[in-house]
């Protein structure tokens, strides 16, 4: 099989080449290519077997890594109902397991396809739960056409991307427009894949061309960021990650036995990382 290699992409030459724009349609970070390719796979979404299984199967590493990263504040969370921002929600995987939680108050899930906001949507109408007004809401939009909180009271505790950057053309200006819906104190949450040699073996060739858990096209490996270049992005951003508020985790797949965190595999293959909002930005 030939594959032909680009050269890697380096974050910050990213954010110069993509200054940040300021929200509005025009600047959607959403690719048509990315949408059409997740519209036909609308309709498994809900299948566990199906298309989406290794999502199913890693979605309780999503919200283990999130617990990892609320119990290393130095400072605890007031004891109050979170707010939770799900950007690139798909047919609502985790949406739906963040709004069954008893300290949940709210759950907004957006995404650019119209046909995997249909099936979550319809999900979700299966559980009375997620009916109480304000729990779970869906909406068919790009997080540059939200429209930015005005207060702390209209931000969110956790932002979540999973599985969402590494299918993004401008992942800096992206990350930028996330920005102003995270509380002070509240955290940026992140789970990709690292952009390594062992990460194309394991994402295009063998997941892809050989056993076919997932369908062709899915990854771009020319998209992956590296946890490090995502570190080097953060750390230069002014209001994040001061005191200790920059965490990651790897993980991986074992055949029969699902995701596992792995201490620094996130340097060459799936990854979770989060920074947290400086308290006084």
């Amino acid at each position: 099989m030939a594959i032909r290699l680009r050269n890697f992409r380096n974050l910050s030459l990213l954010l110069r080449q993509h200054p940040y724009r300021t929200h509005s349609s025009s600047t959607s970070s959403v690719n048509p290519t990315e949408v059409s390719h997740f519209e036909k796979l609308a309709s498994s979404w809900w299948d566990p077997h199906g298309s989406s299984s290794l999502l199913h199967q890693m979605n309780p590493l999503r919200h283990d890594f999130i617990s990892l990263c609320l119990d290393s504040q130095p400072d605890p969370p007031p004891a109050r109902e979170r707010k939770f921002l799900d950007v690139g929600c798909g047919g609502g995987i985790f949406a739906e397991s963040a709004a069954r939680l008893k300290e949940t108050e709210r759950v907004l899930a957006v995404d650019p396809s119209s046909g995997v906001i249909a099936v979550a949507k319809e999900h979700a109408k299966r559980d009375p739960l997620l009916s109480k007004p304000g729990r779970l809401e869906y909406q068919n939009k790009s997080i540059e056409d939200l429209a930015i909180p005005r207060s702390p009271d209209e931000q969110f505790d956790i932002v979540t991307l999973f599985e969402v950057i590494e299918h993004i053309d401008q992942p800096a200006s992206f990350l930028k427009s996330c920005f102003p819906f995270v509380r002070p104190g509240g955290w940026l949450i992140i789970s990709t894949i690292a952009r390594t040699w062992t990460s194309w073996l394991t994402t295009k060739v063998v997941a892809e061309e050989v056993v076919r858990m997932v369908p062709r096209g899915t990854h771009d490996w020319d998209k992956y960021i590296n946890e490090q270049e995502l570190r080097s992005f953060f750390r230069a951003q002014e209001g994040w990650g001061r005191d200790g508020g920059l965490k990651s985790q790897g993980c991986i797949y074992v055949p029969g036995l699902g995701w596992k965190m792995v201490k620094e595999s996130e340097r060459w293959g799936n990854y979770f990382i989060g920074v947290r909002k400086d308290l006084d930005r």
